[in-house]
């Protein structure tokens, strides 16, 4: 989901949940228009005729079942699975960074980055070191060029960027391609490319003294609907942003320069520039509001299908060729309900279905206005799946279409840490958690990995048990150790050392940990029925989700699942689509598996196309979060942090090795990425007799890895 369970950071309503309300358009509404030609934007390459791109990302919707007798939930959206398998390719065998969260996962996939380059490898919240050895929360959510979003502190001690490259310099936009081609970019709630809240976000962006400030103090509500969540990066000499309130586009660290460029912030700006009317509709036809009937961004919550696809339409008839949106949670209850559902339950399903009603809506409209597979590319994806934690359905054979299900134990394990270890292994260290299914230390005083009280901690962690109020089983509660030298593995550390945690635990993905009391009065474990879907975590369901390409050059595939691929891999696929480069070399590679030979870039096609993908098959595996470099070494960490043996030498050779091993990884995906982008990007045809060399390289690593 898209806020932090635990963050109390303030930041208004941008963080918190919010639910739409309509009004019904007006009779004089006069419908779809075809959309305005940006005449400037060149997205079109090599025979590829490209007029359009539409990006969406779903907050944890899954193609696989996860009860077997229930339809999953794109099952349950027949038309956009329809679409994507009847005009292009879907992807099951898609894949998160880590940690897999929303933050990370979306930024990932709008940048081609993992996190240790974005900045949010922790998230959708994550703790930084202050001066005095303790750690505070801040929000992963907060605009590109924020610093620290932590609203409980005049000004934060760490100065770093929130998106922090690994130089400690702001990471670069990924808008800044497009508009630099000519191209609007229209950003519908997509994470941190627009205002996330109405403190920091206005500050930085208005400035403390401007009108939006004042009206976000006065108003904090109707600062949102003005102001966040919506927003256009403008191309220079845009027509469609002449008709908005522009303000300066500003990115001083942007590499090769970002001069002169505007931007459109929040509904106040974007909505009279994208309608005639200055009104925005949902598809269903009813203008967008707050809960307080103030029009505008509605709250990340409310962007449920109909809303967002409902923003991305208006803007493609506007004349903004590109689009990216983001659309809400369909596992969380809208509208007026409350408590967690599972799956097949009655409202679930009901929501479902209004997601697909909004589909079929939004293919009508765009159809109507002329976007289609042959004008557009469309990619549509999930920033993670999500674990289900709850018990068995009843009636148990119930389908949820025809049958609703209903649960008597429903909810996430919630497991109290600091009470967990001072009760059974008598450890009361001070520390702060990140508090997640995957949950990131941060102790006290910031001792290293080597420190006998981290040792001691981290050992103890890895012995704490709880009874599963489901199963009624006892179990380990952490199933994986990831320390320093592991996390750097991950992509988990970034250019803020200050961000760095001092050990991360992938939990069994039923349990959501914290740090409460440190006593267990009256219980340290307990179902939480607020929530019901983990993630995070290091678990095939939860890192293991799809991708659906439908477009020009789109291989028409239907649903396969022979590529292994992640998020980093969606932004060059695209770029490699619409001819055009980054000013940066992505985590990724051309998923050219997925794209007809004709439409590829030239040195990719035949042999040169097959010797590529066999590089970039080892080099996936070698470099991915969840890859299998990455799992043999997580693996190792665990059983080496859990050793105990006289002057912890065990644990010491332990970290040599994976440390040895990482900076050879590090080395040869430097070289092979190297390779992949000057072949996609810089028409330099990959070498056979080289790429076999460089595979069987990274195979050997691979096995050294496995055989820790």
């Amino acid at each position: 989901m898209r806020k932090s369970k635990v963050l109390a950071l303030s930041l208004t309503a941008g963080l918190g949940l919010a639910m739409v309300s309509a009004t019904t358009a007006s009779a004089t509404d006069p419908g779809p228009r075809g959309p305005k030609q940006q005449t400037s934007c060149q997205i079109s390459a090599d025979g590829r005729d490209v007029k359009h791109v539409i990006y969406l990302q779903f907050d944890n919707v899954h193609f696989t079942r996860d009860n077997p007798n229930v339809p999953s939930d794109l099952e349950q959206m027949p038309h956009l699975l329809d679409f994507l398998e009847s005009n292009g390719t879907l992807s099951t065998n898609h894949h998160t960074p880590l940690i897999a969260h929303t933050g990370n996962d979306i930024l990932t996939s709008i940048t081609g980055l993992y996190g240790d380059k974005h900045g949010q490898a922790v998230s959708n919240s994550y703790r930084y070191y202050k001066p005095d050895g303790n750690s505070n929360s801040a929000s992963s959510f907060a605009y590109w060029t924020d610093g620290v979003a932590d609203n409980s502190v005049p000004a934060p001690a760490d100065t770093a960027p929130t998106m922090v490259g690994p130089d400690g310099k702001n990471a670069p936009a990924p808008w800044t391609t497009f508009t630099k081609a000519g191209c609007d970019f229209g950003a519908v709630s997509t994470a941190n490319t627009i205002l996330e809240n109405t403190t920091v976000d206005i500050n930085k962006v208005f400035g403390p003294t401007s009108a939006e400030a004042a009206e976000a103090k006065a108003d904090p509500a109707r600062a949102q609907a003005d102001f966040v969540g919506i927003g256009v990066h403008c191309a220079k000499d845009s027509k469609v942003c002449a008709k908005g309130t522009q303000s300066p586009d500003l990115l001083p660290d942007e590499p090769g320069g970002y001069n002169g460029y505007q931007a459109l912030f929040g509904a106040k700006a974007v909505d009279p520039a994208i309608s005639a009317d200055g009104v925005v509709r949902s598809t269903a036809g009813k203008q967008i509001t707050d809960p307080k009937g103030n029009p505008g961004f509605p709250g990340f919550d409310a962007m449920t299908a109909d809303n967002s696809l409902g923003y991305v339409a208006q803007m493609q008839e506007s004349g903004v060729p590109v689009t990216y949106a983001y659309i809400s949670d369909a596992h969380d209850q809208h509208g007026a309900n409350s408590g967690a559902m599972g799956p097949g339950d009655a409202n679930y399903t009901a929501q479902l279905k209004s997601y697909d009603d909004a589909f079929a809506k939004f293919f009508d409209r765009i159809h109507h206005d002329g976007l289609n597979a042959d004008n557009t590319l469309f990619v549509v994806t999930a920033d993670e799946n999500d674990h289900f934690v709850g018990g068995k359905p009843t009636p148990a054979d119930c389908d949820g279409v025809t049958v609703p299900c209903t649960y008597s134990q429903l909810g996430e394990v919630n497991a109290n840490a600091r009470g967990l270890l001072a009760t059974q292994q008598g450890v009361t260290t001070p520390f702060q958690v990140h508090a997640d299914s995957a949950p990131n230390f941060y102790l006290n005083g910031r001792p290293g990995p080597n420190d006998p009280q981290t040792r001691a901690f981290e050992q103890a962690w890895g012995k704490v048990t709880a009874v599963n109020p489901i199963t009624g089983k006892t179990d380990t509660i952490s199933n994986y150790l990831a320390d320093q030298a592991e996390q750097k593995i991950l992509h988990m550390q970034t250019g803020d050392p200050l961000r760095t945690p001092t050990f991360t635990s992938f939990a069994n993905p039923d349990y959501f940990v914290y740090a409460g009391a440190s006593n267990c009065t009256p219980t340290c474990v307990a179902l939480g029925p607020g929530y019901a879907w983990n993630h995070g975590d290091f678990a095939p369901d939860i890192n293991t989700t799809w991708l659906g390409l439908v477009g020009p050059g789109i291989r028409n595939l239907g649903e396969t699942g022979d590529v292994w691929s992640d998020h980093t891999d969606i932004r060059p696929t695209m770029l490699a689509l619409l001819g055009l480069k980054d000013s940066y070399a992505s985590d990724g590679r051309v998923l050219t598996e997925y794209v007809e030979n004709w439409a590829r870039p030239a040195a990719l096609r035949g042999q040169h196309g097959y010797d590529y993908e066999e590089l970039a098959e080892v080099y996936k595996q070698l470099n991915a979060g969840v890859g299998e470099f990455a799992t043999a070494t997580l693996k190792a960490s665990t059983k080496g942090i859990l050793t105990n043996s006289a002057d912890d030498a065990q644990y010491k050779a332990s970290t040599v090795k994976i440390t040895a091993l990482g900076a050879e990884r590090d080395a040869l995906v430097a070289q092979i990425g190297q390779l992949l982008q000057q072949a996609a990007f810089d028409h330099q045809k990959v070498d056979g007799d080289q790429a076999d060399q460089l595979t069987a390289q990274g195979k050997a690593l691979l096995k050294k890895a496995q055989q820790l």
